[in-house]
């Protein structure tokens, strides 16, 4: 039996916040109209729809993972969403409404948890996977909303947990690898905001817009970032 009262306020603390990044970014998918998922996001060589479909395996996959099952692949597969834009919002938001659940009956932040896309070799305590997909759909969430032409406005909260994460992710050569989780951070000026730092720090260009005349990517291959 676990007693570690400070752990578990950052345990609950995070899952909190986690859970506002990831109903924010449902919010922006729920404002999907047809033929938005044929748009061009800020993930090299993925559309929208490649994208929707990689944040719903995500969802699924984190989920698993705090229950204990994370080490099954097919937890993480992605089910490309196909062209129905009203059932792939809704498959979305049950993954994310799944994850949410999921991380809140974590009753250890010590909980080990298997993340294959990370690494096979060890699991992460409950509390760090939590962090990560914090980080994760906190710049998702920028992602949506850079596609869709949204505001995207994170409280001040959000982004004070997702800053210092953002910094401890290792800026190495393995960002450059096929399918690594980030591209190599950008620079970021001394005035820049807090979003704009942790988009820099994993590789996104905060000033991203989509090309004029673009046409739909996701054709295959990797995307450029997560």
């Amino acid at each position: 039996m676990h007693m570690n009262s400070e752990r578990d306020a950052e345990l609950d603390r995070l899952r909190g916040l986690n859970a506002r990044a990831v109903r924010g970014g449902v919010a922006l998918v729920d404002r999907l109209a047809p033929g938005d998922l044929a748009r061009p996001t800020p993930c090299a060589g993925w559309d929208l729809a490649a994208l929707l479909g990689h944040l719903t395996a995500q969802h699924r996959g984190f989920a698993a993972a705090a229950r204990g099952s994370g080490r099954e692949l097919e937890h993480w597969a992605v089910r490309p969403p196909g062209e129905d834009v009203a059932a792939a919002a809704d498959e979305y938001r049950r993954a994310a409404e799944d994850v949410i659940a999921a991380f809140a009956a974590v009753d250890d932040p010590d909980r080990p948890c298997t993340l294959p896309e990370f690494t096979g070799e060890q699991t992460f305590p409950a509390v760090r996977a939590i962090g990560f997909h914090l980080i994760d759909y906190a710049v998702h969430g920028w992602d949506l909303a850079r596609t869709l032409e949204l505001p995207y406005d994170p409280d001040p909260e959000l982004l004070g947990a997702a800053l210092p994460i953002a910094r401890a992710v290792p800026d190495a050569g393995n960002r450059l690898a096929d399918g690594a989780a980030f591209r190599p951070g950008l620079p970021v000026t001394g005035e820049a905001g807090e979003l704009d730092q942790i988009l820099a720090m994993l590789g996104r260009a905060p000033d991203w817009r989509a090309p004029a005349g673009s046409t739909p990517c996701g054709e295959g291959g990797t995307p450029g970032v997560w």
